[in-house]
């Protein structure tokens, strides 16, 4: 197929059987075009076996992209019954398939990537499934909008493939019953007190998000109403109103926090107290942690509980090398709320844990001051910026990055320690495998790696990897300097046409050459003297609104520009 023209027209509907699925979530369909030529195009949200219904909407190299619009046939594995909601919120592909298969594809999604970075033959252990498979979430962000443009207020879930529409989940099955009367009740309250939700475009209206966490463990329940600043409004009766429900928990805090940004995420700008306390307890492993509002910690608490016990048993497997005799130094790098960090301690002779969420960083703290660890220090900070100021040398390397993986520069520093070992926890395989790709230039080898399923029904997974030093791989000694920095190549040529076409695709609103040129150097990035500057005696130069300068900003992030 190299070569070829592809003639599947952009915006026109093909039907076609899904081959295979790819991490993340892309599906190969083949499809037999107008002249009778078989063609592939990637759907994504669609199961191996299935027939499908797709429209065109994208051109790429080798392949054409395709928005799923309606499953044709059903594939062979799918054989339990859907939710009401299946299909229309963005969540849970694999929810009709039954858990082994579900655990069956994932681990080959996984083991086929990595194979294809990994020298030599991949040590790959399989995959551990989730000890629950429904209600399991103990963090939930819902939205406020509309189901349909101009319709009334719903809060819920994104649907799919939108970045408007919401579809009420009251009967989702990964969340319990407690999430379902908090969210009808704060959907209720809003609608009876005919209180705006924000528009995502204009930006103007009040309700934003309603973030809930609830322990597994302890049962205590913790919720915040996000909203903008425009209005001002007493909710001490939805208050009383959320206190006077029965629940299988404990209601311990209702939060309200205000965000203004432009970002449709949940930011918190300022928080205020309505109820209670603002943060609830989680129990792990024997340790107990606090949980704030907006700290990270595993979605999944009785499956964080298996995938730290196998990061753990990759840790203490085969000793500290070169520090026989003595406990090592550890760094715990994205370090969340210090869960991991808290249970080498007694491993250790000391744990430093670098997180750049100064609340989690807070959390991690008094998580470990309340499990009587001594040893463990914690860092609000950037892991790029931390590791320049940290004197004391790790013997020992955790890392648990965000899912875009670590920061090309970041991961250079870390790779000049040295160590002997490493292990590497990725919620997100494709940015595992591109950093394998350079670990193991600089001399590391993959010992094993294995997944843990954290989010049944869904297509996401965590993977756990233990890597050594060769032994032929001389250390380094090494003496950073705060303006030290490795080189650093982008996750791909950001052109001003991919540039365009993220903020396109996530935004919905286009955005011109000339705002993406004011942009790059108001972030200081060069641009050459005079790129893209009027030829004009006095020209006349439009600025860039502020809007689109944060969804150009975004841009440059995703491509590790900035």
């Amino acid at each position: 197929m190299c070569g070829m023209e592809y003639r599947l027209k952009k915006g026109s509907v093909y039907e076609g059987k899904v081959e295979k699925v790819d991490f993340p979530n892309k599906a190969t369909v083949w499809v037999t075009d107008d002249d009778g030529q078989k063609e592939k195009a990637i759907v994504k949200n669609a199961i191996p076996g299935q027939t499908v219904r797709f429209c065109v909407n994208k051109k790429r190299k080798g392949h054409c992209e395709g928005r799923l619009m309606e499953v044709v046939e059903k594939s062979p594995l799918e054989t339990n019954p859907a939710c009401p909601h299946f299909g229309k919120c963005g969540g849970c592909t694999y929810q009709t398939v039954a858990y082994e298969e579900q655990l069956k594809i994932k681990s080959a999604q996984v083991e086929k990537l990595l194979s294809e970075v990994v020298s030599g033959e991949l040590p790959f252990e399989g995959i551990i499934g989730s000890p629950v498979t429904e209600e399991y979430r103990n963090k939930m962000e819902f939205s406020f909008g509309d189901e349909c443009k101009d319709g009334p207020l719903a809060l819920g879930l994104h649907k799919r493939n939108s970045m408007y529409d919401i579809v009420p989940v009251t009967e989702c099955k990964i969340i319990d019953e407690d999430y379902r009367k908090i969210l009808t009740c704060v959907q209720d309250y809003a609608i009876e007190k005919e209180l705006p939700f924000q528009h995502k475009l204009s930006h103007e209206g009040y309700l934003r998000h309603l973030l809930v966490r609830k322990s597994v463990k302890t049962g205590q329940i913790l919720v915040d109403i996000v909203t903008t600043t425009q209005i001002e409004h007493d909710f001490t009766e939805l208050v009383n109103r959320l206190t006077s429900i029965e629940y299988k928990g404990t209601l311990t805090g209702v939060l309200h926090t205000f965000n203004d940004s432009l970002a449709d995420a949940v930011i918190n700008e300022k928080t205020e107290l309505l109820y209670g306390q603002d943060y609830i307890e989680e129990e792990l492993l024997g340790l107990r942690f606090k949980i704030t509002p907006f700290s990270f910690f595993q979605t999944n608490s009785l499956g964080a509980e298996v995938l730290y016990s196998k990061a753990r048993e990759y840790v203490l497997s085969g000793g500290f090398g070169d520090v026989a005799g003595s406990k090592p130094v550890i760094y715990d790098l994205y370090t969340g709320t210090g869960t991991i960090a808290q249970m080498l301690s007694p491993v250790a002779s000391k744990v430093i844990g670098v997180e750049i969420v100064a609340e989690a960083v807070e959390a991690a703290k008094k998580n470990a001051a309340q499990n009587g660890l001594t040893n463990c220090e914690f860092i609000a900070d950037d892991v790029l910026k931390a590791l320049d100021n940290i004197e004391i040398k790790p013997d020992f390397i955790v890392l648990d990055p965000p899912r875009d993986g670590i920061h090309p520069k970041a991961l250079e520093k870390i790779i000049d320690y040295g160590v002997d070992r490493m292990v590497y926890i990725s919620c997100k395989p494709t940015s595992l495998a591109r950093d394998l790709v350079t670990l193991q230039e600089r001399g590391y080898k993959v010992e094993k790696c294995c997944c843990v399923d954290m989010f049944p029904n869904t297509g996401h997974v965590e993977t756990v990897v233990k890597l050594s030093l060769k032994k032929d791989t001389p250390k380094i000694e090494v003496t950073m300097e705060p303006d030290e920095e490795s080189n650093y190549t982008p996750q791909e040529k950001a052109t001003y046409s991919k540039i365009k076409e993220y903020v396109k695709e996530k935004y919905g609103v286009n955005v011109h050459t000339s705002y993406i040129a004011q942009v790059k150097r108001m972030c200081g990035l060069d641009m050459g003297e005079n790129y893209n500057k009027s030829k004009k005696e006095n020209p006349e130069v439009k600025q860039c609104p502020q809007e689109k300068v944060e969804y150009i900003k975004d841009a440059l992030r995703y491509f590790r520009l900035i």
